[in-house]
């Protein structure tokens, strides 16, 4: 498979997937345009083969940016591509620093639950994010098979004052599939951030990461040892990535 390097814009497509190889200015200069951007994990690559429907919501994204850091030593061994990670805890702590942020009506959050909305909210609140009153919403049980939410569509379009951003604080493979139901549906552009569980380092849900960690792409151990019930299954499964980069290498994919 050739890989297609676009340097004018710091993309690189990737599994067809549009990455962006540069910081976290160059991502945010994109979804200030209203763009949509996702950050796929390992584990959530590693299935493309097979979950057809989420890697379309990949594909269908503007850009992607390189969290995971088994794909950014793999794109290397594979296809000699040099790749600059933009953690999606990095973006985070980035993003929530930004001055807009402070104006009513500029952040719109999903949340998978009352107890997230909560902490989450009181988070943004604390950092002085302005999440008013009328911009969150918990998500209801998406069906995989069809992620949809018409009544999410109908909260956006009559806010009075339309946000630029939207964050979506959903776990991966859902989030990616309901953000492009929002591209292809909201009458206006609007910046759709999926950066899943990347606030709950914040907030102290998830143990942040050390800064030499994320560097050397270990984040994957923290939270392992952090709940190993939980994750050392779904990080195990991740080195499956290993096939789908050879299918990729073959022009399988």
């Amino acid at each position: 498979m050739k890989m297609k390097q676009r340097n004018h814009m710091h993309l690189f497509n990737l599994f067809n997937i549009p990455f962006i190889n540069g910081d976290y200015q160059n991502a945010y200069d994109k979804l200030v345009k209203g763009q949509f951007m996702v950050v796929p994990s390992g584990p959530g690559l590693s299935t493309i083969d097979k979950e057809e429907k989420y890697w379309n919501a990949l594909k269908g994204a503007d850009f992607a940016i390189p969290d995971s850091g088994l794909m950014i030593i793999l794109a290397r061994l594979f296809f000699n591509l040099k790749i600059k990670k933009l953690s999606g805890p990095k973006f985070m702590r980035l993003f929530l620093k930004e001055e807009v942020l402070k104006k009513q009506g500029v952040l719109f959050s999903v949340d998978p639950s009352e107890q997230e909305s909560k902490v989450n909210n009181k988070y943004l609140n604390d950092v002085g994010v302005n999440i008013g009153k009328t911009n969150h919403y918990v998500s209801p049980f998406y069906d995989k098979k069809d992620i949809s939410d018409e009544k999410l569509i109908e909260i956006l379009e009559s806010l009075e004052i339309r946000p630029k951003f939207l964050l979506l604080n959903l776990g991966g493979g859902v989030q990616e599939r309901l953000g492009f139901y929002i591209k292809k549906n909201l009458s206006y552009k609007i910046g759709v951030i999926c950066t899943g569980a990347a606030i709950a380092f914040e907030t102290g849900q998830q143990a942040r990461l050390p800064k030499w960690l994320d560097d050397l792409y270990l984040g994957w151990l923290v939270r392992i040892f952090q709940n190993p019930k939980q994750f050392s299954k779904r990080y195990f499964n991740a080195f499956r990535l290993v096939y789908v980069f050879y299918l990729c290498k073959i022009n399988k994919l």
